[in-house]
């Protein structure tokens, strides 16, 4: 893949596609790399290409694509978690690829995409992406959209990232070498641009956190801002492995008092 952040900052949602096939090349690329995505959880994740010309899939958010590729996993702790870094993983590389893609979580034909994806009575499918190359200029409707939620704009560094505990904002000059791989979490995607991860840097270990906010929370989908951590913390890992730190995933929580609504999700420990 390219460099972590030229993906990062190069990515967008993308909402409107040209309806060209994919190039069958570039497809297996895709498909091969799905095959081979892991979380640091442990919980397996699966994904599947859906044709929307061989099965009846609707998605109103998308346009000048009948291609989506799914993500199930069954209903244990850290599902959602798990499904955001696996599903960002391969977010990711489709952005190598020059594919487009964008989260969906809701605004679908839910029982057919289950159906397709042959949902089983102990899973869950939090979510899925339409697939294809993007055109060359966004729709007003995604315009309008993007402007709605700020979607190109992010809470500052030290709104969102700590020293030790949350009463001392941490800045970029004291993260250091870790500055970056942050930097990468706080230009990752959420739902609305909610931004919800917290991080805590301390005891040679950065400390994830969930800030809560009400109404994400469904049957069908799980905690959907748990699945916005699990897409931080692929992006914190990403980078920082593509840098050379060594970091070891675990989840020990510090006990580092958090305030209402937030809650402890994993860390990162320094080796």
């Amino acid at each position: 893949m390219e460099h972590i952040e030229e993906l990062v900052r190069g990515r967008r949602s993308v909402r409107t596609y040209d309806e060209r096939e994919i190039d069958p090349e570039l497809l297996k690329k895709f498909t091969d790399f799905m095959g081979q995505i892991k979380n640091p959880y442990g919980v397996p994740v699966t994904f599947r290409l859906l044709d929307g010309r061989q099965q009846p899939l609707k998605c109103p958010v998308a346009v000048g694509t009948q291609l989506f590729v799914g993500a199930k996993a069954p209903r244990v702790p850290h599902m959602e978690e798990a499904v955001g870094f696996s599903m960002e993983t391969l977010i990711l590389y489709a952005q190598s690829l020059g594919l487009g893609s964008v989260w969906v979580g809701g605004t679908m034909d839910r029982p057919a995409f289950e159906r397709t994806m042959e949902l089983g009575p102990e899973e869950r499918m939090p979510c899925m992406s339409p697939l294809g190359y993007p055109v060359g200029k966004m729709s007003v409707r995604e315009s309008l959209m993007r402007k709605g939620i700020k979607a190109d704009s992010r809470e500052p560094f030290e709104a969102l990232f700590f020293d030790g505990s949350f009463d001392t904002p941490l800045t970029a000059e004291k993260a250091g070498a870790l500055a970056h791989p942050l930097e990468m979490v706080r230009w990752a995607p959420s739902a609305v641009n909610k931004q919800p991860w917290r991080m805590v840097l301390g005891d040679k270990a950065v400390h994830f956190y969930l800030k809560h906010s009400k109404g994400f929370v469904s049957e069908q989908v799980g905690d959907m801002q748990k699945i916005d951590l699990g897409i931080a913390l692929c992006h914190f890992s990403l980078d920082a492995e593509e840098r050379g730190l060594a970091v070891r995933f675990c989840l020990d929580d510090p006990g580092i008092p958090a305030g209402p609504d937030t809650e402890y999700i994993a860390s990162y420990r320094l080796e």
